[in-house]
């Protein structure tokens, strides 16, 4: 059981970098340093996109409108490390 938690605390960690990819993503796309209509391009963003978004999306509803900033990667991010620091730990306690 100790492996198995351990390999969850691996997927939420590369999680968070593909949440960071796709913060890079939308900058570089934003600042138009790279063209969104290149296909490596276009496939990347699609696929960074339907990998957070399922996530992002419930987050995104709860909070106000704070113009042009989105914190809700932050968030998740934060939430995810809440889990791998806390929750992951104690659930391992009860099969140790």
């Amino acid at each position: 059981m100790l492996e198995l938690l351990a390999f969850i605390s691996y997927l939420l960690t590369i999680y968070i970098y593909l949440l960071i990819a796709m913060a890079v993503m939308s900058w570089l796309i934003a600042f138009n340093v790279v063209n969104p209509r290149s296909p490596i391009v276009h496939a990347i963003g699609e696929f960074l996109y339907r990998i957070t978004e399922p996530l992002l999306r419930p987050i995104r509803n709860l909070l106000p409108n704070l113009g042009g900033i989105d914190v809700s990667p932050v968030i998740l991010i934060l939430i995810i490390i809440f889990i791998q620091l806390v929750i992951i730990p104690n659930i391992a306690k009860l099969f140790i």
